[in-house]
């Protein structure tokens, strides 16, 4: 079993590629991501929050045409839906970390983000929260809670 590689998040943009990856993932194998993220960075301004918070229904039609990325329209529409929401929590805590903090567990913090994200699941969440160096729980242990999730366990999906 091998863990996601974790990042140290300096700016919001982090946070939205790490997101934004998340939300594109499932249903695929991971190298395929992998191949294409170069392609992802490009097409959504460098995971800039306020450009994709900014995409239009012009911007989301050319997106699906754009063969550099997974062309799927509910996913694009939460990637932007997502970064909007972003900024409204950096605005509202003073910066996304501070939200990310701001709940007294992480059974709390993946329902607030749950309601508040696109295309989040239980497995979506807890590998965002693992990769941007946020506390999780044991991994064992919350894989044996919540077993309708092992089908999209990043951890069995990267080598």
């Amino acid at each position: 079993m091998h863990a996601p590689e974790k990042i140290d998040p300096k700016s919001l943009a982090d946070y939205l590629a790490v997101m934004t990856r998340v939300v594109f993932e499932p249903g695929l194998n991971w190298a395929v991501i992998e191949a294409k993220w170069p392609g992802f960075i490009e097409a959504f301004h460098g995971f800039d929050p306020l450009i994709v918070a900014g995409l239009t229904p012009a911007d989301v039609e050319a997106l699906l045409l754009d063969s550099r990325i997974i062309r799927n329209r509910k996913k694009i529409e939460a990637t932007i839906h997502n970064a909007g929401e972003m900024i409204t929590l950096e605005r509202e805590f003073g910066d996304f970390r501070a939200y990310l903090r701001s709940h007294d567990s992480y059974d709390a913090t993946a329902r607030d983000m749950r309601s508040r994200f696109k295309f989040l699941g239980d497995m979506g969440i807890y590998h965002f929260l693992y990769v941007v160096g946020e506390d999780v729980p044991d991994h064992e242990e919350w894989m044996a809670a919540h077993p309708a999730s092992i089908a999209s366990d990043v951890w069995n999906h990267h080598g």
